[in-house]
This record gives C-alpha cells, sequence and structure tokens, in this order.
C-alpha cells in the first residue's frame, strides 16, 4: 500500500468538507512532491465549496495557494533539490495539485524557492493574488495588456499615467497596487475600509478613498487626484456596484479589469472594455506570462519589491479550513489573508 496523507476532501458537489486519507502521490516530468506546511485561503474556495463553479469532477482538493518543502523530484526538474523551502500555485481542477492537504505536487514552472526573509505562513499568501495582479495588468488575453516589469527597457522615460484600483486591502488588490508601482503607474489612487488605509499606503498606494461613499461621492473623490485620463480601473472586488464605479471612471479606450464576471454594458464608440480576468497559470494561454513572471518571484520577495498580505493562523490544521472558508464567505476578513498547516491535523 502506498503511503498515506491526510487531505481536506470534498466528495460531491455541495457536500461537506471532510478530513480524509489519500495516498501521497508521485511526481511526473517536471513536477516537485512538496511537503505543505501552510496553505493560505482564497474567496474561490468557498465559492467552489457552495456553487460547485469551476470544477466538474470529484472528488476535489481545494485551495491553490501552497508553501512547503520539496521532498521529491520529478523527471527534467533542475533548478531545485530535495529540501528547498518553496512557493507554488496549486491546481484544484487536479487532486493531487490541490493545497489543502498535506503533500501535493506542483508544476516547477509555477513554483519559486522561498528567500530567507519570508516563512511558509508569509509565502502561501502570494500565488494566487500575485497572479491575478499580473495577468489583469500584464495579460494580452485577459488584462490590460501593459509591458511587465521584466521587460522594461532600461531608461524608460515614458510619462507617469494613472490607475485606480478598487479594493485595495485584498489580496489582489494589494498585490496590484505593488506592481502599479513597479511599473511606474501615478499616482495610483485605491479604496478601501478607513481601518486599512495604512495598510494600502505601506503598499504603495499614493491616494486613498473611503470605499464607504456612495458611488457618486467615490467617483467625484476619485476623478479629483488626476486630470489626466484614467485608462485602466482594476476592481479587485468587482461586486456589480464597484464595476459601475469603475466603469464612470473610465477614458475613453480604457480598460476595466474584473475578477469576477463583467455586469457592466460594454460601449459603443468610447472604446471601453472591461475584462474578467483569470490568475490560473495552468491555463494554456496564461503559460508564457506566467513563466515568466514566476522566475521573479524568488527576487521579488527576497528584495522587498512584493510585500506578502498579512495572515492569520487557523488552528487545528486543515479541519480549521472549514471555518476560515464559513468566515469568508460571511464577509468577516478584512485586510488578512487565512492561512492553515497541514502538518498540524489531529
Amino acid at each position: 500500500m502506498s503511503p498515506q496523507q491526510k487531505a481536506l476532501i470534498l466528495p460531491k458537489k455541495r457536500g461537506k468538507l471532510k478530513v480524509g486519507s489519500r495516498s501521497i502521490p508521485s511526481p511526473g516530468t517536471g513536477q516537485l512532491l512538496v511537503k505543505i506546511y501552510s496553505a493560505a485561503l482564497n474567496p474561490v474556495d468557498y465559492k467552489i465549496h457552495n456553487t460547485g463553479v469551476f470544477v466538474t469532477h470529484y472528488p476535489v482538493i481545494l485551495g491553490v495557494d501552497i508553501a512547503g518543502i520539496v521532498e521529491e523530484l520529478g523527471e527534467g526538474v533542475e533548478n531545485f533539490r530535495k529540501g528547498d523551502k518553496i512557493l507554488a500555485h496549486g491546481n484544484f481542477s487536479i487532486i493531487d495539485q490541490g493545497a489543502f492537504q498535506q503533500y501535493a505536487l506542483t508544476v516547477a514552472t509555477f513554483t519559486a524557492k522561498i528567500p530567507s526573509n519570508q516563512s511558509f505562513d508569509s509565502a502561501a499568501t502570494v500565488p494566487l493574488g500575485l497572479d491575478t495582479a499580473v495577468v489583469g495588468l500584464y495579460g494580452n488575453h485577459l488584462g490590460a495588456g501593459i509591458d511587465p516589469p521584466w521587460a522594461k527597457c532600461v531608461g524608460d522615460h515614458r510619462p507617469k499615467k494613472p490607475i485606480v484600483i478598487l479594493g485595495g486591502s485584498s489580496s489582489v488588490g494589494s498585490y496590484t497596487i505593488q506592481l502599479a508601482c513597479l511599473s511606474g503607474f501615478y499616482p495610483v489612487v485605491t479604496t478601501a475600509s478607513p481601518s486599512n488605509e495604512d495598510l494600502v499606503r505601506d503598499y504603495g498606494a499614493t491616494h486613498f478613498c473611503d470605499r464607504h461613499l456612495s458611488e457618486n461621492q467615490l467617483v467625484a473623490a476619485i476623478s479629483k487626484v488626476t486630470d489626466s485620463p484614467i485608462r485602466i480601473v482594476f476592481d479587485a472586488i468587482s461586486l456589480p456596484e464597484t464595476q459601475s464605479v469603475g466603469w464612470r471612471l473610465l477614458a475613453q479606450n480604457g480598460i476595466l479589469v474584473l475578477t469576477l464576471p463583467v455586469s457592466v454594458k460594454e460601449d459603443e464608440g468610447r472604446g471601453r472594455k472591461a475584462i474578467y480576468t483569470n490568475g490560473d497559470p495552468h491555463l494554456p494561454y496564461n503559460y508564457e506570462l506566467f513563466r515568466n513572471s514566476w522566475a521573479m518571484v524568488e527576487k521579488w520577495l527576497s528584495e522587498g519589491i512584493v510585500q506578502p498580505n498579512n495572515h492569520e493562523i487557523l488552528l487545528n490544521g486543515l479541519d480549521g479550513i472549514v471555518g476560515g472558508l464559513e468566515r469568508m464567505r460571511m464577509g468577516k476578513v478584512s485586510g488578512t489573508k487565512l492561512v492553515a498547516h497541514p502538518q498540524e491535523t489531529q
């Protein structure tokens, strides 16, 4: 019998999440077997659990944010060795690659070493949030298509352009702020609750607006910040009311980047576009973009160019994830990411 591990299993659509046993997988070509020490929770996890969206085959292991230690290398893996501390973007569509288990397979291309200035817990907050920001800003198919920082020309002195990021204290919003600064946007305007103003300014936002303002007040406040046309709005919340704000702020030929399906109606004549982005590096049309961005992750973290999210540790290993997902569903988590320790499962 192959070695067993504990995993948080979703047996069927809208089923009950329950810790059970399953085999520890072996890595294939280009893969790593990782012992997971920290796994972060994302809104997509409770949405899959509650509605069955994005998933067609069961059972499922949810979670995509992985941090741990390399246990075994698959064929063709050259940049890692056994014992390396890593972070990786998992894949809930393949049961062996889900994050909510004690061991998982990761794709080497979407795996990076954790630098010495970061912990497993901080590193686990990075993958999905950062990847969604990357594709939303730099993706040609699912984003604004701006030049990525790794392709930047030396001595690039183009005039500064404004960007608006709605929901700057969310995980995706926080990484979008940081990448916007790296890409030279100015001003970097964001919305959040007043209690998170210092947090979003620490990420690099130059201007803050209270998300609790009415739509008209919010549009007016943001419009006062800059006289330049706003050609990119990144809505990290993407509810109908925030999409409406973003749409009203957009200049001619502007792009509204969304993390949920489009609810605004694209107009004729002004050339504005609304794009529903997707931070999954495992999609074929995202591969090349994320091959390049994941090559930068260790450097960005080591040099402090990218700061991980604030985080809170959930107790009771994998069992603690169920309550964490419910707190997220009820809107009781703000400005922080919940992180579980699979190895602490009883």
